[in-house]
């Protein structure tokens, strides 16, 4: 596989699961959050539509699980000369 095509899967299964997971973590969190009764950090109410706040969310979720994600990937990849002592052994 070329070097493009295998970051290219790697990516996507990165941000495919982690897009999975925020959609149910905006399901989770939304049906027992009202978006209009949320206050900012000076108690003011936040002045957002309640689309905008579910669309927020949705990319904060997701981009906190990318990251989860991304990290679990990196923690995986075998370097070259690990995989050369594996496949020697």
């Amino acid at each position: 596989m070329s070097g493009a095509a295998h970051r290219t899967q790697r990516l996507a299964a990165v941000l495919w699961p982690s897009f999975l997971i925020a959609g149910a973590m905006e399901m989770l969190v939304f049906s027992m959050v009202d978006p209009g009764d949320l206050h900012g950090i000076g108690g003011a109410a936040i002045e957002m539509s309640r689309q905008a706040v579910y669309t927020l969310g949705f990319l904060a979720f997701w981009a906190m699980v990318s990251i989860a994600c991304s990290l679990t990937a990196l923690l995986m990849t075998e370097t070259d000369a690990s995989a050369e002592e594996r496949a020697g052994a």
